[in-house]
């Protein structure tokens, strides 16, 4: 009775082990993830194909904005700055798309810290969790969704492609350890599992 008591015991320590390392290293991958990501998220307001579309064209018309103010060469917190400063702008021009698609939806912008499911750019996915980013909600925001990332600069890249170009691969390699970037690039079912452990444990 005693030996089975004991090999309880260990089996309950084993697991709170794995447990706890495992909440540490999610917590880990998503707060220097978190850090090194500021991301632009634009919701439809609904699903239906022309909100769909319209969605798309206040996306290419904000990002054709912002790539005359030029991302490169900046830290997050100078995107931030920079984005801060532009927010009527970037209002003003979705507005303005809007009304020449010959809608009348409102348009609500926030900068903020909002959770994310895994989401997927190019070849590039990053887990769930909760991120830094501009959030553009255009009418009643219940469609689906388009995201790309500001900081590092990957909103400007063609993906049409399905993979980012080399020169946004290697600013990513400067700015992310090893695992990071192993992490969002490795499409290996090794990785799919580190995001289903990351997901389980900060779900919120």
């Amino acid at each position: 009775m005693k030996r089975v008591f004991c090999i309880i015991s260990l089996f309950i320590l084993f697991f709170s082990f794995v447990f706890i390392s495992a909440k540490s290293y999610a917590n880990n991958v998503l707060d220097d993830l978190s850090d090194n990501f500021f991301r632009l998220h634009i919701l439809a307001n609904s699903d239906s194909d022309e909100d769909q579309n319209l969605k798309l064209k206040v996306r290419d018309n904000i990002i054709k904005y912002m790539n005359q103010l030029s991302y490169d060469g900046l830290t997050k917190q100078d995107a931030i700055n920079l984005t801060c400063s532009n927010l009527n702008n970037f209002k003003q021009i979705a507005e303005k798309t809007i009304i020449d698609e010959g809608y009348d939806y409102s348009v609500n912008l926030e900068i903020g810290n909002f959770y994310f499911p895994t989401k997927e750019y190019g070849n590039i996915s990053l887990p769930a969790g909760y991120y830094d980013a501009l959030k553009i909600e255009i009418g009643n925001a219940n469609g689906k969704n388009w995201w790309c990332s500001l900081f590092p600069p990957l909103c400007f890249v063609d993906i049409s492609a399905g993979v980012i170009d080399e020169e946004s691969e290697e600013f990513l390699k400067e700015n992310l350890s090893d695992e990071e970037f192993a992490i969002i690039t490795d499409s290996s079912e090794n990785v799919k599992f580190k995001f289903k452990i990351i997901e389980m444990l900060n779900d919120k």
